[in-house]
C-alpha cells in the first residue's frame, strides 16, 4: 500500500465521515472539510432527531426502494449493504433496534448517538478536521490541483472526494456547493428538485383537518395527464395547514414528477381493511345504531371527530342532515368517499423542506464501481451529490453510506500494490 497520498473530503455528512474515516483507517494521509463547526449536522436531525440510519433488508429489496438511478446503486449497495451498515455502527458501540417497515434506529433514539460515533470514528482513524468552507476547486490536466477555502490554499492533494450534499435543509449546510463545484469542472448537474417532501393543496379539507394524523390508511396518487395511478402503499400521513405530508406522503412525493399545478389527485382510503361491500354493511350498522340522529353523530365511530365535518363536505351532504332520511345514493357517495376521498396537488413544498434532493451529478459521468469521476481524473463523489435518491425508510442514508465506502475503496484499490 503507498499510503502517503493525500486526500481531501468535502463535506462531513454520512457519506464525507465514512469515506474519511475508512481512507483514515487504511493509512492515508485525509483532511475532512466541513464549513459547520458540528459534523453530522444535518444527520443529528433525521428521523425526527431519532435517525433512521438504513432498512435492514437485502440488496435486493433495497434495490426496489431506490427511485432515481437504481441501476448505478447496485456495486455501491452490495459492496456495503445494510447489514454491513448495521455491523457497522454496532461494532462502534451503538445499539440497533428494527421497527416497523424494517426501519433501523438506535435504541436510544438518539440521533446524536450516530453523529457522535461517526465522528469518533473518523478522529480515531486518523483523519483531520478542517472547519473552513470550500469555496473553490482548481484543476489542470493532471486533475484538481488546489482546494480553496474562505480562508486559504490547500494545494498538492492527491485525490479529491466531493460529499457536500443537496438543497435539503440549508440550515445544515447543504446548500448546492457541491453542484456548482461539478459544473466548473465540466460535469453535467440534473436541475435539482425536491424528494420526499410535502404536498401543498388548495382543498379546504386539508386546512379544516391540520393537524389530524391518520394511521393504517391506503392512499394511491392519479396522473390525470396520463390517467393512470403512479403510486399507492398503505401507512400514515397528515393533513396540515399547506396541505398533506407524513410517511406515505413523502414517499408518494418521490413519484410526481414532473410537477404541474393540479395535475396529480391522491385518492385516501380511509378504510382499507374492508371492500366497498364490507364497508356498505357497517354504514348501515352504524345508521340503524344513530338513525334518530344526525349524519355527523353517525359517522363518529368511523372516522376521527375532526375529519367528519370535512368528509361530509366532500360528500356533498349536509352535516345536520338526519341519519333516516340518507337515500341509498347518498350512502353510496359515503362508501365511495371512505374509500376515495381525494385531495388535489397544487405542488412541493419549498425544496429546503425537503428530505433529500433529486437531481445532482449525472450518473452516467462516474464510474459506478468506484464512484471516480470520467472526466477529472482525481475527483470521487458520495451520497446526495450524485443523481440518486430514493424512498423513506432509511434507504437515502444507505445511499451516502454506500457511495462512501465505495469511493474510499476505489481510492484504496488504486494505491494498493498488488
Amino acid at each position: 500500500m503507498n499510503n502517503i497520498a493525500k486526500i481531501a473530503v468535502i463535506g462531513a455528512g454520512p457519506a464525507g465521515m465514512m469515506a474519511a474515516g475508512r481512507l483514515a483507517a487504511a493509512g492515508f494521509s485525509v483532511s475532512l472539510f466541513e464549513k459547520n463547526d458540528l459534523l453530522g449536522k444535518k444527520l443529528g436531525i433525521t428521523g425526527k432527531g431519532r435517525c433512521n440510519l438504513t432498512n435492514d433488508c437485502t440488496p435486493e429489496t433495497f434495490m426496489k426502494n431506490i427511485t432515481t438511478n437504481g441501476k448505478f446503486l447496485f456495486s455501491a449497495v452490495n459492496r456495503f449493504s445494510p447489514r454491513d451498515t448495521m455491523a457497522f455502527f454496532e461494532g462502534l458501540g451503538v445499539a440497533l433496534k428494527v421497527e416497523r417497515g424494517n426501519r433501523v434506529f438506535p435504541v436510544s433514539d438518539r440521533a446524536t448517538d450516530i453523529v457522535l460515533a461517526m465522528k469518533k470514528y473518523v478522529i480515531t482513524s486518523g483523519a483531520k478536521i478542517i472547519n473552513e468552507r470550500v469555496t473553490a476547486l482548481r484543476a489542470d490536466d493532471d486533475g484538481i490541483s488546489e482546494v480553496i477555502t474562505e480562508k486559504r490554499k490547500y494545494e498538492s492533494f492527491d485525490e479529491i472526494v466531493l460529499c457536500t450534499g443537496g438543497l435539503s435543509y440549508p440550515l445544515t449546510g447543504s446548500t448546492g456547493d457541491g453542484f456548482e463545484f461539478a459544473r466548473a469542472l465540466g460535469h453535467t448537474v440534473t436541475p435539482p428538485v425536491p424528494s420526499l417532501v410535502g404536498l401543498e393543496s388548495e382543498d379546504k379539507l386539508c386546512r379544516d383537518t391540520q393537524g389530524l394524523s391518520l394511521k393504517n390508511v391506503a392512499i394511491s396518487v392519479l396522473d390525470t395527464a396520463m390517467s393512470k395511478v403512479i403510486f399507492d402503499d398503505f401507512g400514515e400521513m397528515l393533513f396540515t395547514h399547506f396541505g398533506m405530508s407524513g410517511p406515505l406522503i413523502l414517499s408518494a412525493s418521490a413519484h410526481l414528477r414532473p410537477m404541474d399545478r393540479d395535475r396529480y389527485v391522491v385518492y385516501i382510503d380511509l378504510k382499507p381493511a374492508l371492500d366497498a361491500e364490507q364497508l356498505d354493511a357497517r354504514v348501515l350498522s352504524d345508521f340503524e345504531k344513530y338513525k334518530n340522529k344526525n349524519l355527523d353523530n353517525a359517522l363518529g365511530d368511523l372516522l376521527p371527530q375532526k375529519l367528519i365535518h370535512p368528509f361530509i363536505k366532500a360528500c356533498g351532504l349536509e352535516y345536520g342532515e338526519k341519519v333516516n332520511s340518507v337515500t341509498r345514493a347518498e350512502r353510496a357517495k359515503i362508501v365511495g368517499t371512505l374509500k376515495r376521498l381525494p385531495v388535489s396537488v397544487r405542488g412541493f413544498r419549498p425544496i429546503d423542506e425537503a428530505i433529500v434532493t433529486s437531481g445532482g451529478v449525472k450518473t452516467s459521468e462516474i464510474d459506478p464501481k468506484t464512484m471516480r469521476s470520467k472526466k477529472v481524473k482525481n475527483l470521487y463523489f458520495a451520497g446526495e451529490v450524485i443523481d440518486v435518491d430514493a424512498y423513506t425508510g432509511g434507504f437515502n442514508i444507505q445511499i451516502a453510506l454506500s457511495t462512501g465506502v465505495c469511493c474510499a475503496d476505489g481510492i484504496i484499490e488504486k494505491y494498493t500494490v498488488v
